[in-house]
């Protein structure tokens, strides 16, 4: 009897925790975006939408960490009908196109009719998220608000700023360039040059060639004035890249020719250097051997002499791939130079495996055993470079 009473409560305990488990987690409506709308207008709440992916690990640690937290549980139950989806499945095509997602998760706030309060993505603390879905109830910061408050008077950079950086938490500059080309039409050259105007640029703009654009380009100085050398780099950087990427990963070679034409009208080394990185990406990404090989022993040393990581990916590339003598002895050259920049077991290893692949046993030999040393005072595995010499030395 008391056998059984013991396993009994047990039994009891174990369903007690297991309940608990399940309380102390938000809970999200998986039904669809139609009976999500439904409990919104039935419990007069507005909609929290999480969209995740299954491989992100910032969701999934917001999924375990944030809405397991019991202050975020209960301030979202109180405040929001809560769903989630994700965005590989379902419904997640509507999403991604109808809020311009790219980025996970990404958090959006509907009112009861579907209209977007707020979007914000990124992983957050408890803390941090609580305070984002409290802006989101806030009138004043809300995109309708907001929406509203740019268009009444388009000529205002501070309405057009405020609208812009709302948007900017959880979309796609895409979605930004509409809105600031709309101010920007209201003003002329000489009043570009504002605090204001330079954000506006920065976060909406992303037309290479763009009135605006150009200006900045052929008055750096004096942009760099009321922003820093830095941002102003890092625009000019990063409209290249955003120009360039989408031919990059749709390994578009035809649409990436015509758009490399635009980007190199930027006629600095920064600029050189950085469509030069991304010809060599295009190059491997279509397995054009020979044009990477071009690309590279035309470039590297103007661009990347310096640059440990770029000279190790370029010579991994050649030991894979690229097997005349002529470039192997390029390769071997600048692994020489990646190893005055950052000498490591592995890089030892690479420029052993290079005179191999290139024929010349006795140098192999001796950066594989380099690499051994190096590794075996350290107390580190020293297996590759064992391995490596046994083959070597069979061949002697």
């Amino acid at each position: 009897m008391k056998k059984s009473l013991k396993f009994i409560i047990v039994v009891f305990l174990i369903f007690i925790s297991f309940q608990l488990k399940a309380q102390n987690k938000l809970d999200f409506d998986e039904s669809g975006y139609k009976s999500v709308r439904e409990r919104s207008i039935k419990e007069h709440k507005p909609i929290f939408y999480m969209l995740y992916a299954s491989w992100c690990a910032h969701c999934n640690k917001m999924k375990s960490e944030v809405f397991t937290d019991t202050l975020v549980i209960n301030y979202m139950k109180k405040n929001f009908v809560c769903a989630w989806q994700d965005v590989e499945k379902g419904e997640g095509d509507y999403f991604r196109k109808k809020f311009g997602v790219r980025f996970y998760p990404t958090f959006l706030f509907l009112n009861e009719e579907g209209k977007e309060l707020y979007n914000v993505s990124g992983e957050f603390n408890s803390q941090m998220f609580i305070t984002e879905a409290k802006n989101a109830l806030t009138k004043e910061k809300q995109l309708t608000f907001l929406e509203q408050q740019f268009l009444s008077d388009v000529s205002s950079s501070d309405k057009c700023l405020a609208y812009l950086m709302a948007l900017n938490k959880g979309r796609d500059r895409s979605w930004l360039a509409p809105i600031a080309n709309q101010y920007l039409a209201t003003q002329k050259d000489s009043l570009l040059i504002s605090a204001n105007n330079w954000k506006i640029i920065a976060n909406g703009v992303s037309d290479i060639q763009s009135r605006e654009f150009q200006y900045v380009l052929n008055h750096q100085k004096e942009f760099e004035a009321v922003a820093s050398p830095k941002r102003v780099q890092r625009k000019i950087e990063n409209i290249v890249i955003e120009l360039l990427t989408p031919a990059l990963e749709n390994k578009d070679t035809i649409t990436y020719a015509k758009k490399r034409l635009i980007a190199k009208t930027i006629q600095t080394h920064k600029n050189d250097s950085l469509v030069c990185t991304f010809d060599l990406q295009m190059a491997e990404r279509t397995k054009n051997w020979k044009k990477y090989k071009d690309i590279s022993n035309e470039n590297v040393d103007a661009f990347f002499y310096k640059d440990a990581k770029t000279l190790k990916e370029i010579a991994s590339n050649y030991l894979k791939n690229i097997s005349d003598t002529v470039s192997l002895n390029n390769a071997i050259r600048w692994v020489i130079q990646l190893i005055t920049l950052n000498e490591t077991y592995d890089n030892q290893l690479l420029l052993a495996r290079l005179y191999q692949k290139n024929k010349k046993t006795k140098e192999a030999i001796q950066y594989a055993t380099a690499a051994k040393t190096k590794n075996s005072n350290l107390g580190f595995n020293t297996k590759e470079a064992d391995d490596l010499l046994v083959e070597l030395n069979s061949k002697k």
